[in-house]
């Protein structure tokens, strides 16, 4: 596993490369905005430690032009302790975000999460249903599904927990911190009506999505 660290703080770049290879990764350093972009461009790097601030440019742009064509693990490490530059460096898709100071061992493992989330299964199947995780998009038998927001969260979240019943709190919770919406639990049933009946073979006699009552929702993996 190759980590790239872009950090102008020479002592704390040195460090961090110490900690993360006593570890098992290989370390590629760079001190620049530059210097890092040209790292991730030709030293084919599997994570990047990222500082928000650059001598010559900042992290938020170097994350926009990584994400342009991939979706490497990104932490970023930022001086600052603000709401707002958590909100933007997750806005420009940083996969987590660490004020300075940190403790070596939390970032060790904000960094190994980010790789195992990046490692998860892509693509969800059952039933006929497929769904690409990355791209958002969904499947009936090959054939694309269109769904708003909502219904593609919520059919996310349903087939990652098949055979669970999730409750209607836990489903809420989801759809809230995911889409950073309001939505209260009659929204919630519209929209698995409106997502029944793009996905079920006969939406009046579901056999995919099963209301468990007075509880919430279960995705069946094998029809009843």
């Amino acid at each position: 596993m190759r980590l790239l660290i872009v950090e102008d703080d020479k002592d704390l770049n040195e460090g961090l490369a110490f900690a993360f290879s006593q570890e098992g990764y290989e370390i590629e350093t760079a001190f620049y905005y530059s210097m890092g972009l040209d790292a991730y461009k030709n030293k084919d790097v599997d994570a990047i430690i990222l500082d928000c601030n650059l001598p010559d440019g900042n992290g938020f742009d170097f994350c926009r032009a990584v994400r342009r064509e991939s979706l490497i693990p990104i932490v970023m490490l930022t001086a600052r302790d603000t709401e707002i530059d958590e909100l933007k460096g997750l806005e420009v898709g940083a996969d987590d975000y660490i004020s300075k100071p940190f403790s070596i061992a939390v970032l060790k493992m904000r960094v190994k999460n980010a790789i195992r989330k990046k490692e998860s299964p892509k693509v969800l199947n059952s039933q006929g249903i497929k769904i690409d995780i990355l791209k958002r998009k969904a499947y009936k038998n090959n054939s694309e599904v269109d769904l708003s927001p909502i219904e593609w969260q919520l059919l996310y979240y349903l087939m990652e927990n098949s055979g669970r019943v999730l409750l209607k709190q836990e489903i809420l919770n989801f759809i809230w911190d995911s889409n950073g919406n309001f939505v209260d639990e009659n929204a919630i049933s519209v929209n698995i009506r409106r997502l029944r009946l793009k996905i079920e073979d006969d939406p009046s006699s579901p056999k995919l999505i099963k209301a468990v009552r007075g509880f919430g929702y279960r995705w069946c993996e094998i029809t009843e």
